[in-house]
């Protein structure tokens, strides 16, 4: 079976296709990437919703990345027309060149967050206005064009229209080969104190950074555990005020994509997300399976899809609450072999279950 990896996706900001691509390919399947990315992250993207103004800067770079996309697709129709055509995280408007491109194949929309979801988290949209209007018109017109549609946990599913759902596959979002090599070296290193923590993340309203921050602040005596924060976005300037109390939190601006999965590897514990907004409950993001691929403590929010798709390979907390996070934190501190036991629990759940073969394969068969 031959697909096409389509679109102006970023595998660097977005780990979750090259997830996909890396998994057909161990099914199997023949997979060839047609990729101009846009060179533009959630957060620009974000900027431009909050500044329409900035919408010009949209439409010009995608124009741009889609006359490459076009020509590329031109040139290879000498090798046959694709069985499908998967089009990456954030494809909303690309699906529609997809379609256009490739009338015969099937098309594979990765529909993990919706343009309306976005908006009303991250408090954009207002409450029926026209711009919330307008993602969630966006949205339907591009799952209108795709006949099968990705999405990472079954509460994302049950969120799609009606008519979109009997024809989507959940597939969650695992994690790439590297992080499970650097996991298995990872285990090779015991727990010592100090716990060390890290969060990866742009800080958007799921992910809870505040709620961090806050249990930092009641972790400030707390000598046994030290954080690193890396990454920006939204809430960043909040969450730095926060924590400004605890002398044992580091701040990184960001790690490059190829030095990750080492990165976060070094370390005991990975934090998840905390946040409250409606997302936050439906999703179990990359830091949760991506932590537990590189032998950490998936610390995270007690959520219907994180309870089930981690079970006891990681503590759960209640969503917004830095005194249970605090708390976790401070009983791993407390007892480096039950720390030690959840690390090596949280790689053998992402082994069994997370292994890009894994992730792809129920798109394999909902092709067949």
């Amino acid at each position: 079976m031959h697909i096409v990896a389509f679109g102006t996706y970023d595998v660097a900001s977005h780990p979750r296709v090259a997830v996909l691509i890396e998994g057909l390919r161990a099914c199997g399947a023949e997979v060839t990437e047609v990729n101009r990315p846009l060179g533009l992250d959630t957060a620009a993207r974000v900027a431009i919703l909050r500044q329409p103004w900035r919408l010009p800067l949209l439409v010009l770079r995608l124009l741009t990345c889609w006359g490459g996309l076009a020509a590329e697709s031109l040139r290879r129709r000498r090798d046959g027309r694709p069985d499908a055509v998967l089009v990456g995280y954030l494809g909303h408007f690309d699906v529609h060149l997809a379609r256009l491109l490739h009338p015969r194949s099937t098309i594979l929309l990765d529909h993990m967050v919706s343009a309306a979801g976005v908006a009303t988290n991250r408090r954009l949209a207002g409450s029926g206005g026209l711009k919330l209007r307008l993602m969630k018109a966006i949205d339907a017109m591009a799952l209108k064009r795709a006949d099968v549609v990705i999405v990472d946990t079954v509460e994302q599913q049950q969120a799609l229209p009606e008519d979109v759902r009997r024809h989507s596959v959940v597939c969650p979002v695992g994690a790439t080969t590297e992080w499970f090599d650097a996991g298995a070296r990872a285990l090779e290193r015991p727990t010592e104190a100090p716990l060390q923590a890290v969060f990866v993340g742009l800080f958007s309203p799921t992910h809870g950074a505040p709620v961090i921050a806050d249990a930092l602040d009641l972790l400030a005596d707390d000598e046994r555990i030290e954080v690193t924060m890396v990454g920006q976005g939204q809430q960043y300037d909040e969450a730095r005020r926060l924590a400004a109390g605890n002398p044992r939190v580091s701040w990184v601006d960001w790690v490059d994509a190829e030095d990750l999965p080492d990165f976060v590897a070094g370390f005991d514990v990975s934090l998840g997300i905390f946040g409250t907004v409606p997302q936050a409950r439906r999703v179990v993001p990359n830091k949760a399976f991506q932590g537990a691929a590189a032998g950490a403590v998936v610390v995270t929010s007690d959520t219907a899809p994180q309870r089930r798709m981690l079970e006891s390979a990681a503590m759960l907390v209640s969503p917004g609450s830095p005194e249970e996070l605090a708390a976790a934190l401070a009983k791993l501190a407390d007892d480096p072999d039950d720390a030690q036991r959840l690390r090596e629990a949280a790689y053998e759940q992402a082994r069994e279950h997370y292994t890009p073969r894994a992730v792809a394969s129920p798109i394999l068969e909902c092709l067949h």
